[in-house]
């Protein structure tokens, strides 16, 4: 196809190995074992969902002393607004309202 002779060009004088290397070279040129990067990076993603746990039991124990925190801040603004209209009444004039005309 007319479509990939840009691929062919770019692939035609490459040569394939007769055998494979499992290493990665990284930024400094060193040579690292795939298998061994695979391994640290499934105990480093181990190691996060940990932490995760971790961290998810911590926000429901904050979320439910939150709740309760609420609950108690609401008792003492009943308990306010009780003590308040004790020492203060609320009258009502209902004297101008009634079905009379």
């Amino acid at each position: 196809m007319k479509m990939f002779n840009w691929f062919n060009r770019f692939v035609k004088d490459y040569e394939k190995p007769e055998t494979y290397e499992l290493l990665v070279t990284d930024t400094n040129g060193d040579k690292h074992s795939l298998a061994g990067l695979c391994a640290s990076l499934a105990k480093e993603v181990v190691e996060l969902k940990e932490k995760y746990s971790a961290l998810l039991l911590d926000v429901t124990r904050l979320e439910g002393e939150n709740i309760e925190l609420t609950n108690c801040l609401y008792e003492v603004e009943n308990r306010l607004q009780s003590q308040i209209d004790k020492i203060h009444p609320v009258t009502y004039n209902l004297t101008n309202y009634g079905l009379d005309k």
